[in-house]
């Protein structure tokens, strides 16, 4: 009788181990993945909360040049072809100014869109931490640059929001996203396969459940 109580309970033993050495490899993968980032995450989720306590103090720093007429003449060609399209034209600057720009200001402008009027050309650009924008008057071709620098925690706040980041980290964060759910879900399912030994886990479980529900019905509005 044993033995075949024991004969029955081979494959189930066999199927367990299975389970936990994949759940265990996954688990320890993904954590690997996302441990660094996952810390900053809920780091900069305090600073966020707190925004309005945290003080910061915004550096504005301002830069000039003058554009020589040779970048002007296309300039202002353009801005009559983007005025001829109408007001929603958004073009980027040529890649000889923004070439120049580059080197007179050391400021990467890039493919950003610009906006076309008759007397000048904007170019905003929003960054991580800050914010700026270019201008270049086509009467007399003055550049102007400006830039607000609001600190290393708006900085890293704007990473956790994903704001003005770009495509690469965009990316990051979604195969972030995707390493946290792996680790979680593989988490939840060594936590079933070791609940037995462990009375208090499900109720743990339902807590982190309950408790943010409550909380939202309660006392958000």
């Amino acid at each position: 009788m044993k033995e075949a109580n024991a004969a029955k309970q081979l494959p189930d033993q066999k199927r367990r181990a299975f389970w936990l050495k994949h759940l265990h490899q996954w688990h320890w993968i993904s954590s690997g993945m996302c441990l660094v980032a996952m810390l900053a995450f809920a780091a900069t989720g305090l600073t966020l909360n707190h925004a309005a306590q945290i003080e910061a103090k915004p550096q504005v720093s301002h830069r000039h040049a003058q554009l020589p007429e040779a970048l002007l003449a296309p300039l202002r060609r353009q801005a009559e072809a983007a005025d001829s399209k109408g007001s929603s034209a958004r073009d980027e600057l040529p890649a000889p100014v923004r070439d120049w720009i580059a080197q007179q200001l050391s400021v990467a402008v890039g493919a950003q869109a610009a906006e076309w009027s008759a007397d000048e050309v904007y170019v905003s650009l929003p960054r991580p931490g800050g914010d700026a924008w270019l201008r270049v008057a086509l009467e007399d071709g003055k550049v102007e640059y400006e830039k607000t620098d609001r600190g290393w925690i708006s900085y890293l706040n704007d990473l956790h929001k994903g704001r003005n980041t770009g495509t690469a980290w965009s990316w990051f964060i979604d195969i972030f996203a995707v390493a946290c759910l792996v680790f979680c879900i593989t988490g939840l399912f060594l936590l079933q396969m070791h609940a037995g030994k462990r009375p208090a886990t499900w109720p743990l479980v339902v807590l982190g459940l309950v408790a943010p529900l409550l909380l939202a019905i309660l006392f958000i509005h």
